[in-house]
């Protein structure tokens, strides 16, 4: 088995070019030689620019020959902006590649892999818990390219028994969670609500309080017209539709707010990938529970739960990446 602590590194260089690479996935590589020691290190900084190949193999030189390269991503095996990595690597006299994962891109998709092993390179797949955690590191770039849509998030708040709404307060969630919520705005390609929220509540929408190096693009699924008044933006088409052309115009991930209409209706699709469901430990004991509307069950698989502030976090995944 390949000493996978130099693969978990690959993970966290991948993770210095979060923000600046997209549409490109964030990789990580690292370049060992036989006897344990690092000679190279790199990351993947912006679209266009080198791969996080290159950049170790650069780094490296000739130390590079034998050695072995831990790399978060398939190396790719097209012309892009850049050449293929997977020349590159054989180039280089690499003599074992450890992956965490293979690139859905169809342009790549085991091609990479294959051309390695054609030079006679040795190619292992990390798999597990490294292979989990490089999927979720792309998670929007996975399903954005693999199926043609944006990777859906839906966000809710609830009470411990489940409603939607406390009598008496504006919030369900505590302050916590909600700055955590614009976080989550922050790092979307854009984010969403019916057209119930919107008469409802006249959201805006934007990530406020977060620093945030740009605005995501703001929408409202369903019918018009809005009220007087709104800059958000309506998209009244069906929904796989309307996902595939937010795809086409460059939007991998969506935040997926709102009621529980909107929600029932992405999930009846099969257009939601991921679940966040912040837990208020509070009773409200009536009030419309978080998806009424949902016309069969949907199976959630990897449950996890974390704090956040003085509610809980619920994470699942109904698509995996």
């Amino acid at each position: 088995m390949p000493d996978l602590r130099h693969l978990e590194r690959a993970l966290e260089l991948a993770e210095r070019g979060r923000g600046s690479t997209s549409p490109n996935p964030v990789v990580g590589a690292v370049v060992v030689e036989a006897g344990g020691d690092i000679a190279g290190e790199g990351w993947h900084k912006r679209p266009g620019g080198p791969h996080a190949e290159i950049v170790a193999l650069g780094r490296a030189g000739a130390r590079a020959r034998g050695a072995t390269l831990y790399v978060t991503l398939e190396p790719c095996a097209h012309h892009g902006r850049t050449p293929p990595c997977a020349d590159a690597v054989v180039a280089a006299g690499i003599a074992r590649v450890v992956a965490a994962v293979g690139d859905p891109n169809p342009k790549t998709d085991g091609n990479g892999f294959e051309r390695l092993r054609e030079a006679g390179i040795e190619v292992e797949l990390a798999g597990e818990e490294l292979e989990w955690r490089a999927r979720v590191q792309n998670e929007a770039y996975r399903t954005w390219v693999a199926r043609g849509r944006p990777f859906v998030t839906y966000k809710a708040a609830i009470t411990l028994d489940g409603r939607t709404i406390v009598p008496g307060r504006r919030w369900v969630s505590g302050e916590g969670s909600r700055h955590r919520v614009h976080e989550l705005r922050a790092a979307a390609d854009a984010v969403a609500v019916g057209m119930g929220t919107v008469r409802a509540d006249a959201p805006l929408l934007t990530a406020r309080g977060v620093n945030a190096a740009r605005q995501p693009r703001r929408l409202v699924f369903g019918r018009g017209p809005l009220p007087p008044g709104s800059d958000l933006e309506l998209r009244s088409g069906a929904l796989e539709e309307e996902l595939a052309a937010l795809a086409a115009e460059g939007v991998q991930s969506l935040l997926l707010e709102g009621g529980a209409t909107i929600a029932a209706a992405f999930l009846a699709a099969g257009l939601v990938d991921k679940l966040l469901v912040f837990v208020a430990p509070t009773l409200a004991g009536d009030g419309p529970g978080l998806l009424a509307g949902l016309p069969a069950p949907v199976a959630l698989h990897r449950l996890a739960a974390e704090p956040a502030g003085r509610d809980v976090l619920l994470t699942a995944y109904v698509n995996l990446p």
